[in-house]
């Protein structure tokens, strides 16, 4: 009995060390392991444009804007924010450090160069750039326009980011569909102060463009008491061209001739 004991002990032992576990071969399984880093509504809103990952791999956007006084040509290094602006008889630069301006007659610009440089870069790229670095987001009071509701997310800015860290936008978007339907935004670089007074663009036409939702034209609208009233100009964008190939650098470089804005 005590040999018959031990020798069912050996068997035992036997079977358990030759009962191995299933290995599970991941190679080819996709595991998601993404995390958003931003708020569940504005990454749903990212997603309804084509999504944070692909306007990440992008490296330009180039952009025409249709104007009474000719044709408004934007190139933009979507790493470095080095910008060129070029208008019938001025061309607006940013290298990165410097602002600079050309004239190509004695036409004098009457604009203020370091508050446009990137001015309609901003507001023609979001949603895409409420993903930059130093942004606060919160929910807002929906805006009602026309019987429509459109949630509202509020972005404010910590302090230092860029020429205007005072400023405060407002994105409002479609409930059901979740792309940008409205821009509400404060204008503080003048001031460098917090302004409450809010004005607004419409979103409403949208291009496709290397898979990313956006914009073909954008409306500015009247406003009182911080609500869009009525219609005031539409401004319709042009030749867009996103590309994942790197820019070369000289063509944001100081041209010469050029005046460094202060």
């Amino acid at each position: 009995m005590k040999h018959l004991l031990i020798l069912v002990t050996i068997i035992s032992l036997f079977n358990c060390k030759n009962k191995s576990t299933p290995t599970v071969d991941y190679t080819d399984e996709q595991l998601d392991v993404t995390t958003s880093v931003y708020p569940e509504s504005i990454t749903k809103v990212f997603d309804a444009h084509g999504g944070v990952d692909t306007w990440n791999a992008m490296q330009s956007l180039v952009f025409t804007m249709k104007k009474p006084s000719g044709d408004e040509v934007t190139t933009t290094d979507l790493k470095n924010r080095t910008s060129l602006i070029e208008m019938p008889k001025h061309t607006i630069g940013f290298n990165g450090k410097d602002v600079w301006l050309t004239s190509k007659d004695t036409t004098a610009y009457k604009g203020n160069p370091k508050f446009y440089y990137n001015l309609m870069f901003y507001f023609y790229a979001m949603p895409f750039v409420l993903a930059d670095d130093g942004i606060m987001y919160e929910e807002t009071t929906p805006l009602v326009f026309e019987g429509q509701t459109y949630p509202g997310i509020k972005i404010g800015y910590e302090a230092g980011i860029g020429e205007s860290p005072e400023d405060e936008y407002i994105l409002y978007y479609n409930p059901e569909t979740y792309k940008m339907e409205w821009l509400g935004y404060t204008v503080t670089f003048f001031s460098k102060e917090k302004s409450k007074e809010f004005h607004f663009i419409k979103y409403s036409n949208w291009q496709t463009v290397n898979g990313l939702l956006l914009p073909e034209t954008l409306t500015w609208y009247k406003y009182e008491n911080n609500l869009p009233t009525e219609k005031r100009n539409d401004l319709k964008f042009t030749d867009v061209k996103l590309s994942k190939e790197k820019l070369d650098a000289f063509i944001f470089e100081i041209k010469e001739g050029a005046t460094v804005v202060e």
